[in-house]
């Protein structure tokens, strides 16, 4: 299984993260947002232009893949 992890911005707190992850799982996406690490993890093929238009209208941006 593909494994990408992304850095994010914006996240204010722990919630901010539950929300990305609420909103990229409701779009059918397996993933694990951490708060402290600024970063987005994401199990499985995945369109990267998708991704970035859920996460930004939830108000943050991913800035690049760091794996």
């Amino acid at each position: 299984m593909t494994k990408k992890i992304y850095k994010i911005k914006g996240l204010d707190c722990p919630s901010c993260a539950s929300l990305i992850e609420m909103d990229l799982e409701s779009a059918g996406l397996k993933c694990k947002c951490s708060y402290a690490k600024e970063t987005l993890e994401i199990d499985g093929e995945h369109d990267l232009k998708m991704l970035k238009e859920i996460v930004k209208k939830s108000g943050y941006n991913i800035l690049e893949s760091i794996k």
